[in-house]
């Protein structure tokens, strides 16, 4: 983990963006211009690591394996999932419009009120659970991609889902164990919300200790979105070299991958390697036909945090990226 404390830090405001101004790869704090919030994003240093588990792990399921040698290029991963306070100001134009009247300082919504935002939900997604300081829930991974749009036209920064590949990688920081803290479940409290100590239902971020790369929650209180389709024999046809490309491209609404485990889950769902694919039930009690685009309002265990690469890429993938269309629901 980067300690900005040893660095000779000058820390620069460019477009809402401060940054440790270092030769080395270094954490930074992304400011929401127009608005009160913030979001710590992680610098997390590139390697080889062996994704997947081997099969004597306990809890392991065959879509873990094989192993297999994957390569990261460095990246920043955000500090904590992304929790309603930003999430409400995508979702809800008045609600960043009223904001930015409160801190005008930066404030540019011309292009953000051309960005394409959810339909506005029928019932609190929250569920009651909380909202200030509390993770983001029942997004679909389209919403998800389409936030990070809006993050992007708010801030000049590129930002997206992590792939499968990717969010392991951080998650394990570095280790070869069930966890990122070991293999023994029991401390899994230390470090996660998760079914045992919930209480029935998701806590604030940052409530556990972080994992070495200093990420919060990569063990449960919510699932988080990847970028991948679900595909459960992908690693077999990554070793065979039938696929070559470092994630699954969706192609299909259903399945797609989210990993870390959550609130309502067990140990074995938190591990490091567990992969778990979304499900049409997760939309299970939405009244709409076909339904939404935007919500999955039986998912209140499912969230995101977003990741920046090292290297951005040019601005016709960015897009490409970006402009997604929704594929229907039935």
């Amino acid at each position: 983990m980067v300690r900005l404390t040893s660095l000779l830090i000058l820390l620069l405001s460019l477009n809402g963006l401060l940054v440790a101004q270092n030769t080395e790869f270094a954490s930074y704090t992304q400011v929401i211009t127009g608005s009160n919030q913030t979001y710590p994003m992680q610098a997390i240093p590139g390697g080889t690591y062996l994704m997947g588990s081997p099969a004597t792990e306990k809890g392991r399921k065959p879509d873990e394996g094989p192993q297999h040698k994957v390569t990261i290029e460095p990246f920043w991963m955000g500090k904590y999932e992304i929790t309603w306070d930003i999430y409400d100001l995508f979702t809800t134009k008045n609600i960043e419009k009223e904001m930015a009247a409160r801190y005008p300082e930066g404030a540019d919504l011309s292009k953000t009120d051309a960005t394409t935002r959810p339909s506005p939900s029928y019932v609190d997604m929250s569920f009651g659970m909380g909202r200030t300081g509390y993770p983001a829930i029942n997004m679909t991974q389209y919403a998800a991609v389409k936030f990070c749009a809006w993050l992007y036209d708010k801030t000049g920064v590129f930002y997206r889902l992590p792939t499968e590949a990717e969010w392991e990688y951080a998650c394990r920081a570095g280790t070869t164990t069930p966890f990122s803290f070991g293999a023994d479940p029991k401390l899994l409290g230390t470090y996660a919300v998760y079914k045992d100590n919930s209480g029935g239902g998701y806590k604030k971020i940052g409530t556990k200790k972080p994992n070495a790369f200093g990420l919060y929650d990569m063990h449960g209180n919510v699932m988080e979105w990847t970028q991948d389709q679900y595909i459960a024999d992908y690693y077999a046809q990554v070793v065979k070299g039938t696929v070559k490309e470092p994630y699954a491209p969706r192609k299909t609404l259903y399945p797609n991958s989210v990993r870390g485990g959550s609130w309502d889950d067990d140990a074995t769902v938190a591990r490091s390697a567990a992969r778990t694919p979304s499900d049409p039930a997760w939309k299970v009690i939405d009244p709409q036909s076909p339904k939404s685009d935007w919500w999955m309002t039986s998912a209140s265990f499912c969230g995101f945090r977003i990741v920046r690469p090292q290297k951005t890429p040019p601005i016709e993938e960015i897009r490409a990226y970006y402009d997604i269309k929704p594929i229907k629901d039935y």
